[in-house]
């Protein structure tokens, strides 16, 4: 299962106690409080960043999702990139044989498996859920609420724009790392960005087109295979 966004310590450092109108009142925890749960109950979002998978390893998702699990975007996993659409309760996945070579390297009969594979939309298994867990947005957010901790002892920090958005700064150091949570200052507090700096992996995760339909198209039939069907022959 997607562990979820890579994004231990929802803040980051620095900054000093300066605010924005459309907060008055609120502390910088209590900011980020809210902007986790509007975040989280927002209709859809379109996120780029990167998520964990069990076994330690990591992908990185540019991916438009909502709450009934439609999204559509790419994966990248260990250099190798793939389309992936989530439609009509299905999930459909396209990657070139560099992907798949990867993906099926301790598979046995992936050399047979892989040409039939290659640059098709592929239906993915239902129990494969670190592939189609991709798609449930609660489970891609996961990670903002497990150890609420990482929103405490925040500070806020300057306002600056994010994508035509003006948004506040909300800072904490853990170390040598450093993060940075963004929050909308207008409209919803949903958040837009994410940075982690100073440590052993730097990561920057952006949210953007909150709210906005997510309608990917269902592949044509032609252009499909059944990963199930080709691995039971």
């Amino acid at each position: 299962m997607v562990a979820g966004i890579s994004v231990t310590g929802l803040a980051a450092c620095g900054g000093g106690d300066g605010g924005d109108d459309a907060f008055k009142g609120d502390s910088a925890d209590q900011i980020a409080d809210k902007a986790v749960a509007a975040t989280k109950a927002a209709e859809s979002l379109h996120m780029k960043g990167k998520v964990s998978r069990s076994g330690g390893e990591s992908m990185v998702i540019d991916l438009a999702v909502d709450q009934e699990k439609n999204c559509q975007g790419t994966v990248t996993m260990s250099g190798a990139k793939a389309e992936v659409r989530h439609v009509k309760a299905t999930f459909y996945l396209k990657g070139d044989e560099q992907y798949w070579r990867t993906s099926l390297k301790q598979q046995p009969g992936a050399d047979k498996i892989v040409p039939k594979v290659a640059d098709k939309w592929v239906k993915m298994p239902a129990q494969d859920n670190q592939i189609t867990g991709l798609c449930d947005k609660q489970g891609l957010l996961a990670a903002m609420d497990e150890d609420k901790s990482e929103r405490q002892g925040l500070k806020k920090g300057d306002t600056s724009t994010i994508d035509g958005t003006k948004a506040l700064a909300l800072h904490k150091s853990k170390g040598n790392e450093k993060s940075t949570l963004y929050v909308a200052a207008e409209g919803k507090p949903y958040i837009l960005k994410v940075t982690t700096t100073g440590g052993s992996e730097p990561e920057t995760t952006t949210f953007s087109d909150y709210d906005k339909p997510v309608r990917p198209e269902q592949p044509a039939s032609g252009d499909t295979v059944d990963l199930k069907q080709l691995a039971a022959q």
